[in-house]
């Protein structure tokens, strides 16, 4: 009698998850230091396993907003906090003046110049083409772990400018383009309605939500890293127990509180990733929380990535246009490098620094969930076209950055050696 087994696709996916968070246990130590990141090779096996004959379904981010908003926002919101609470500089004075170069001159140069091109190039309608400027602006702390500073440090001064600015930077910035998504979603609706929206969007899109967002993430960062480190009762101290779960508390918490009164919850957890991390600078409980973070993060990275492989076999670039394709070559090639080196000049570091700080503006996750909310706000023209471009963005920065990333960081770091070694003998 022969014996016949039924597949299931639940049981194809719990297999498929099985493997994902098996490898993401192994990849980082298999690709270390070499020419291919951890990135590449889960969207190439999401690529091979949605496409080989297993009964999977289909992955239409379209057809599924709500859920690709979600999984990409928990992606989000956990690698921000890890990003603040593993940046060893404090906050300050010309040690951040890359990062606000980055952040005021580059990225709203980049997001104009994606926009005028996605109009009079792609042919978007204003407010897509505003969206797709605004949701490709961040630089992405999820999938750049190759070009980021490393786990927290005792010294300060531990890290080089071109990590440091780069991880900062997309600390930040996902919150800091939230603005621009707010208003290419106000042209979208103006469009049908005739709305006046300018001055309501620089009041409370542009002032009192980036202010609640950063005074949120300082006050719950403060609060958390008092009960963390300096409770008054011994109990309630919970450095103590090591326990890393609670950095999800944290994290949790700062968006949840920021979101419900309005604020930026992104801007808002990476800054209390910040306050924990300066409450007691040298206490081994931040690496307890960081690598609970970072494991976190890269089972929803593996997640994620696997679901995003799906997608393009299933056609999410199949709208895209050359000309939408070649305005996110020109943002990688050309807008973000042009911006962020002439932004750069005057600030820390040799130009070769300045060079790789401004070519490494990979995106990623952020883009996605940007895109997901806004369509979720308000109706897009062209939305298979955006999500095309945007995704077709994405699958080149993954490869591109992911195949420089460790070469031209050793490069980089060679050099740096050799400069501190010839200053040293002088």
């Amino acid at each position: 009698m022969g014996i016949r087994f039924g597949v299931q696709t639940s049981d194809l996916i719990f297999a498929l998850l099985g493997v994902g968070a098996l490898l993401a246990g192994i990849l980082p130590r298999v690709v270390e230091r070499r020419p291919l990141s951890m990135p590449i090779a889960f969207l190439a096996l999401g690529m091979i396993v949605f496409a080989l004959p297993l009964g999977l379904p289909e992955i239409n981010p379209l057809d599924h907003k709500n859920v690709a908003q979600h999984l990409t926002e928990i992606g989000v919101v956990v690698a921000l906090m890890g990003a603040g609470l593993k940046i060893d500089r404090p906050f300050g004075g010309r040690r951040w003046s890359s990062t606000r170069r980055m952040l005021i001159v580059a990225m709203p140069v980049s997001i104009a110049g994606v926009a005028l091109l996605g109009w009079w190039w792609a042919g978007l309608v204003p407010a897509a083409a505003v969206l797709l400027g605004a949701s490709l602006a961040p630089t992405d702390p999820v999938l750049a772990a190759e070009v980021q500073v490393g786990e927290p440090s005792d010294d300060q001064d531990s890290e080089d400018e071109v990590r440091f600015t780069l991880t900062s930077e997309a600390g930040l910035n996902d919150g800091l383009a939230f603005p621009f998504v707010y208003a290419a979603i106000a042209i979208a609706v103006a469009a049908r309605t005739d709305d006046d929206w300018l001055g309501r969007w620089a009041l409370m899109d542009v002032l009192y939500r980036t202010a609640v967002g950063a005074a949120g993430g300082v006050v719950v960062g403060r609060l958390l890293g008092r009960l963390f480190f300096r409770a008054r009762w011994e109990s309630l101290r919970l450095s103590r127990h090591s326990e890393g779960f609670l950095v999800l508390a944290a994290t949790f918490l700062a968006y949840g509180l920021v979101e419900l009164v309005g604020g930026y919850g992104f801007l808002a957890v990476f800054l209390a990733g910040r306050g924990i991390r300066s409450a007691e600078r040298t206490h081994e409980y931040h690496q307890v929380l960081h690598d609970f973070a970072e494991q976190i993060e890269r089972l929803m990275t593996v997640l994620l990535l696997l679901l995003f492989g799906g997608a393009v076999v299933s056609g999410l670039l199949a709208p895209l246009t050359w000309p939408a394709a070649l305005t996110g070559l020109a943002l990688i090639l050309v807008i973000r490098p042009l911006a962020g080196f002439l932004s750069l000049r005057g600030a820390p570091g040799t130009a070769a620094q300045h060079w790789v700080i401004a070519a490494f503006g990979i995106r990623g996750i952020g883009s996605f969930y940007y895109l997901a909310y806004a369509t979720a706000h308000a109706y897009f023209l062209d939305i298979g076209l955006l999500w095309a471009t945007i995704g077709f963005v994405v699958l080149v920065s993954v490869v591109v950055h992911g195949v420089a990333g460790t070469p031209v960081m050793q490069l980089l770091d060679r050099s740096n050696t050799r400069t501190r070694s010839v200053a040293e003998t002088r």
